[in-house]
This record gives C-alpha cells, structure tokens and sequence, in this order.
C-alpha cells in the first residue's frame, strides 16, 4: 500500500477489513490517475523519444557496409634511399597489412585457442559466455573485471577505434551497444578467414605496432611468415595487454602468458604436449626491427623528409600518417654509413681534446642558464601542477651533483652539421644532422635548421665577385691593416687571425691561406660589399647578406645546406641546382602522386667556376684545408675551403670534388661556449670529417666513384707569367711561373724585363 507510513494502525485495520472503505480508497487513487493523466502521457511520450533518439544514434554511428568492407587500416609510410633501403617509418600507428597466406598456420590456432575457442561456431556474439562474465563481474561489483568478446566483437571494436570514437564512460556504454550489432554485420557479410585476415591487420600488438606484419617487425625484425612458433605464440599473448605484456619491459609477465597460450594449444589439440615444451624451451632473440626503422641510419634526414610532406599534405590531400605513401629519396645508404662513421670517429677524438681543456669554473654564467632551461624541460617538471611543486623541485636538481654532472656533459657536447651532395643533379646523398644520429628525435638539424656566421668560408664569394668581373687570380693586394667606418660611429679594424701583415700577395695566394686582409682588400678594391652580397645570393644563399666590409670574413649567418649547395656551383661548372631530398612519392599501390627534377640555372662562367675551383684546390693541397690530405690521398682530385669565427667558436669546411659536395659545421648549440683555441679552426675541426668521408666514399667499391679530374673549359688559358711583375713572362724574366687566365680578360706583357740588361729583383725588395 501507497505511503503505508503515514497510516495509523487503526486505518490499516480498517483498511483490511472493510471492503467498502478500500473501494473508496481505489476509487480515490483512479482519480490521481485521471487528474495526472497529461502529465503521464508526455513523460511516456519522452521516454520513448528519448530511447528513438538514442536508438538512431546507435544505428547511425555504425560503419556503413562499404566501410566494413573496405576498412582503412593506417599503413605507415615507408621512406626508401636511392639504394632501395627502407629508412624509416612514419606512421602514429605503425601498421603494415597481410594476408592469411603469410601466417603460419600455428598463429591462428594460437589466436583462436587463446582468444576465442568458439570462433567457428557463433554468429558473432557468445551468449553462454557473456552471460557467465556479466554474473562474475556482478559478484566482484567491478564491470570490467572479466570480458566476454569474441574476435568479432573485438575487430568491430578496432574498426571503431579506427573511426576516433572517444572512451568516455557514455562513449564505452554506446560502443559496446554498436559493437554487437556491428558483430552481427560483421559474421553477415564476411566469412571466418576475411574476419581472421582482417583481425590480424588491425590488433594493437604494443609500441604503436599494429597488426601482425608491424609487431613482427617490431620485436623480431623479421615478416610474421617467417616467426616460430615460441614468437608467434608470445605475440598473441601480449594482445591481451600490450603494455602490461611487453616482453622487454616486462619479460615474466610475456612469458607467463606466452605459456598460457601455449596451455590452451594443448588443451584445444592444436599442439602436443611434446611440442608444447620445446616451444617453452626454444631462446628468443628479440631484434627490435621497428626501432631501427623509427632511428635509421639518416634520423634527421627522415624528419626533414617528414616535414616537408607535411607542407605538401594540402597540396596533395593525403594523409602521411595512413594512407601507406611510398617516399623515394635521393639518399645513398652507403654514403651516409660513411658519414656516420666519419662523424663518429672524428669526435670521438676530438670531445676528448675539448673536455680536457673546457673549465667550467670560467663559464658559471652558462652553466646556470643551462641548468635553469633543463630543469624546465624534465618530464617531471612538466607534469607538476603547482608553482610550489616546480619551485621545490627546480631547487631539488639546482643542488643535485648528478643533475649537474648531466647538463655540463650535455651542454659541452660538441655538435655536428654534415651533408653531402651530387653537385650535378642536387640529390642529398648523405646527412648528419646532428651528434647524436642514433638516438635523434626531432631535435634540431644542424645542416638545415641553424644560422652561423661561417667565417672565413664565405671568402669565396667575394674572390669569386672580383674573378668573374676580371679580375686575374695572380693580381696582387696588400696585406696592410685598414681601419674602416661603421655605421654606428665606431671604427673596425680587422686583423689576420695569427696578428701578422706585410707584403703584397696574390689573390691565389690570399686564399690558399685565408689571409683575412687579402679579403678585406678584394671587398674595398675590387668586389664591393653589394656585389659579394648579389653574387652570395644568386649562389643559393636565403638568408640576409648585408652590404658592409665586414662579410668578408663572414659575419653574415648563413645555412649550412645553402653554403654547400652554393660551392657545388664550382663543381658543376657554374649551374646551382637547388638540393633536393625527394625524387618520387607513390600511394599505397603504386601510383605515382609527385614526381621530381632538379631545378638548374647558370649563375656563373664555366670560366670563373674552374679558376675558383683552381684556387680552392690549392687550399686542399697546400693550405688551410691540408689536413684533408692526411685522409684522401692526393690521387683523388680536391677543393674547399675553411672557416673559422671569433675565438673559435664556429668550425666549417666546405669541399667538393668532382662528383661530391660536402659542407661540415663543428660548434656548440650554446654558441657562449668557444673552442678558445687553434683547435677550434676550421682546417682542425671540421675539415678531417670530410677528409675521412671522402676516403671511405672513393675506396667503396660497390659506390664505385672513378678517378676524374676537374673539367677545364674552353676559354681558359694556361700562360706563363713574370713572378715579379705578375705579368705575361718575357724571354728575359729571371723567374717564371704558370697561371689560369680567363681568355676574356688578358693581361699585359711584363714590362720590367723587355731586354737581357732590365735590372732584376733585388733580394728583399717588394715587386709591385
């Protein structure tokens, strides 16, 4: 009886035993019922509403037909060397497909025995089964504690996934709703074995591995066809946890579950007892093939792959991430194995050097700055909430001495830019982008993504400014001081690097030693700042030349890439080709989306190419950049220069020979840090990276580079001329050497020695 507690017992007694006084208590309530009858009806119309409502929701959040039948699983996109070697994977899930006729058979029974004994025989759902985990989860008052779907219900649920469905707890109450009906379309229109191939392209099989094809890959370095029994029946386990089950991370718990699945092969007659053991027994050798694919062997190379797909991704609508592209680059895998090794051996030799001569006692200023800014980039402090907690932690690591210890070898790493190029087509043959090549992620690139003064290495912009407007290579400048006005009012007075000057010297001769006051002099005399700066610029150099003396000795910041394309002009007889990294991109069955040829313009003669080439292979064979020889042996023709920047904190060289052009960049991301010393020149520091790059590059065999010399054109001239005068030689000039002169612009007889009686130079004296 309605609200019997407000009843006293007499009315109860009453109520029982008075069939006259309960009709007019009935008659009573049938009247609530009338009075509210309007009320009733709309609050019965909105429940119905509401559960149509939610009804059509369900129906029409379900993959269509078409979408079940044509899933689009995301295929990661592979990024392949010249060479045909895969470099890396991009992909935020690593899934790579196959089909049943590459799995062993033993992985399905495997699959099926552990996850779904029932497979062939239900429709999609298990009732029995479900109806027994709903009652064991009801007595553990936990909802999720046992599941109860079949490999249906889990593949539906992945094709949800797929769809970005988010896991609130409304979400997860909709999808399981979804996932039977979906079950149910499932086993409709699939048979078992497309169900089976379907559910082993799309399972997460940990570290963002998914399907078969990926986890095998990952953890075996190997295709699923070829796994043994003891990998695949591992694999299989970890579907139940991923994370939990990760046989690196946690290699108990894999094995313990990898014996589970093993268990159930024998109960369910897939496997003997017998075979059971030796498959407990066999050694597993995990190969981690996927992380070799995320590093590679050229890291930063992929990721300016992947950032430059980024940019074509609304050009092209594709998706990088899934839509399986094939990325076909201009990288060699055997030069970049090179590079590394170059890269390697060098610094290793040379982080000694610097570590044994670096005091921190002198740099306290950039130690705290660098201990401040990796504080604030530890994962911890990041994920604290409150001011109190990052504040109670930074002073926690500010007195760590392990801490500190860290962020000193850290800060003081040396770091590297080097990248090699065809100068002749503009591939990308090899990069290294940084020290750490092996552990790199997404950190700065040093050949594509720094701005550094380069010292003297742009030199060869104003030599080549004065040369190609006719200047000849044997014109002398002296080597004097010279004070000139700045803008600002004040006065530069550059200087050469070891504070000598005097005499007069050629414009070979200056660069050959990189005499800084030759240079000073070209820009004042014969190359203008504003022409160095136009010619830098049609060179292929982006970024800012401004038009003062002082570029001369490289004060303007340049990009490492652009400074190596621009000397490849040299190489390539005077046409720049823009680099490029892509030759080709496919879609997932071939079809071709983009298809590139390099971008080639003439910007110098062949003329003043090669005289430049002449000079810059005197610096390899008897100047700044000596040391190269100390690795390629002379047979190998050879040109560069170096660069050096104040208190040598900056090191470059950049080289070519005839069929490579190479830039190398050698300093510190903190650029406080100096090398202070001759160690940090660029001859020392930068030019033995190339040296030993371009040794192990022309004695490879399987590359097979031949011996060429450079290219003279026509127009160049071979003259003999007076040593004196610098002048064409006279039968009668005392001493005689040879030069390269550009036919365009001939030079006059000597006119010292017209006779066998001129007078000769006199020991001491300066010839003009």
């Amino acid at each position: 009886m309605a609200n019997s507690k407000h009843y006293s017992s007499e009315e109860m007694n009453r109520y029982f035993n008075d069939p006259e006084y309960r009709r007019k208590k009935a008659k009573k309530s049938r009247g609530f019922v009338r009075r509210h009858l309007g009320k009733l009806l709309v609050l019965f119309l909105i429940t119905v509403g509401l559960l149509t409502w939610y009804g059509f929701s369900i129906v029409s959040g379900l993959p269509s037909l078409e979408k079940l039948e044509n899933p689009r699983p995301e295929l990661a996109t592979k990024i392949y060397s010249s060479d045909g070697i895969v470099l890396d994977l991009i992909a935020k899930k690593n899934r790579t497909r196959t089909t049943l006729e590459h799995v062993p058979p033993g992985l399905l029974h495997a699959l099926i025995a552990t996850e779904d004994k029932a497979f062939y025989d239900h429709w999609g759902i298990h009732l029995a089964r479900l109806v027994r985990a709903f009652v064991k989860n009801i007595i553990a008052l936990d909802l999720t504690r046992e599941g109860a779907s079949t490999l249906t219900q889990q593949l539906a649920r992945n094709l949800y996934e797929l769809q970005g469905v988010r896991e609130s707890f409304f979400d997860k109450v909709t999808r399981k709703i979804r996932e039977f009906v979906t079950s149910v379309q499932i086993e409709r229109n699939f048979t078992k074995d497309e169900i089976l191939e379907l559910y082993l392209n799309v399972a997460l099989f940990g570290r963002g591995a998914y399907g078969i094809e990926s986890g095998a890959q990952l953890f075996f370095g190997k295709a699923a066809a070829e796994l043994t029994p003891a990998e695949y029946t591992l694999l299989v386990g970890m579907l139940k946890g991923p994370g939990y089950y990760d046989p690196i991370n946690h290699p108990e718990r894999a094995y313990r579950r990898r014996d589970i699945v093993i268990g159930q092969m024998v109960r369910d007659g897939y496997t003997t007892q017998e075979d059971a053991e030796r498959i407990r027994s066999d050694t597993l050798t995990f190969r981690l093939g996927d992380t070799e694919f995320r590093q590679g062997i050229a890291p930063h190379f992929s990721e300016w792959i992947r950032q430059q797909l980024i940019r074509k991704t609304e050009k092209y609508g594709f998706d990088i991430y899934r839509d399986g592209l094939r990325v076909f680059t201009t990288l060699d895998s055997r030069m970049q194995l090179h590079a590394n090794r170059a890269v390697e051996e060098h610094l290793m030799q040379y982080q000694k050097l610097f570590d044994e001569r670096w005091d921190w006692r002198r740099a306290q200023d950039i130690l705290r700055d660098n201990i401040e800014r990796r504080i604030r980039e530890t994962d911890v402090y990041r994920q604290l909430q409150t001011r109190e907690e990052r504040d109670s932690l930074a002073k926690v690591l500010r007195n760590d001495p392990a801490f500190i210890d860290s962020v000193k070898k850290f800060t003081q790493q040396i770091e590297v830019g080097f990248v090699v190029l065809n100068p002749h087509n503009g591939h990308v043959v090899a990069m290294v982008g940084g020290r750490n090549f092996r552990h790199f992620k997404y950190g700065l690139n040093h050949v594509t993504q720094i701005r550094r003064q380069p010292g003297s290495a742009f030199k060869s912009f104003v030599y080549t400014a004065a040369i190609d407007n006719g200047t000849p290579l044997c014109y002398e400048l002296w080597n004097q001081p010279v004070t000139i006005p700045v803008a600002d009012g004040t006065l530069w007075t550059p200087g050469n690097i070891d504070g000598s000057f005097g005499g007069k010297y050629t414009l070979r001769e200056g660069l050959k030693r990189s005499i800084n006051l030759i240079a000073v002099r070209a820009i004042l005399e014969l190359a203008p700042p504003k022409v160095v700066a136009e010619y830098a610029k049609r060179m292929g150099i982006s970024t800012p030349v401004p038009p003062y003396e002082s570029i001369s000795l490289g004060t303007a910041e340049v990009i490492p890439l652009e400074l190596t394309a621009a000397h490849g002009v040299f190489a390539n007889e005077g046409v720049l080709v823009d680099p490029i990294a892509i030759l080709r991109i496919e879609d997932k069955d071939g079809n071709i989306i983009e298809q590139n040829v390099p971008e080639k313009r003439e910007v110098l003669s062949k003329q003043t190419a090669f005289l430049m080439t002449s000079m810059l292979q005197d610096a390899v064979d008897d100047g700044t950049g000596l040391r190269v020889r100390n690795f390629l042996p002379r047979i190998y023709p050879a040109a560069g220069k170096t660069g050096t920047t104040n208190d040598y904190g900056d090191a470059w060289f950049i080289g070519y020979t005839p069929h490579l052009a190479a830039g190398v960049w050698v300093g510190f991301d903190d650029n406080r840090i100096k090398f202070g010393s001759a160690d940090g020149q660029g001859g020392r520091a930068a030019a033995p990276i190339f040296g030993r790059f371009m040794q192990y590059t022309y004695a490879d065999s399987l590359i097979g580079l031949p011996v060429e010399h450079f290219l003279q054109p026509e127009g160049i001239v071979v003259d003999s001329i007076c040593v004196g005068t610098k002048k064409k030689a006279q039968e009668w000039c005392p001493e005689k050497t040879t030069e390269y002169f550009n036919e365009k612009y001939p030079i006059g007889q000597c006119d010292r020695h017209t006779s066998a009686f001129a007078p000769r130079r006199q020991p001491g004296r300066i010839s003009w």
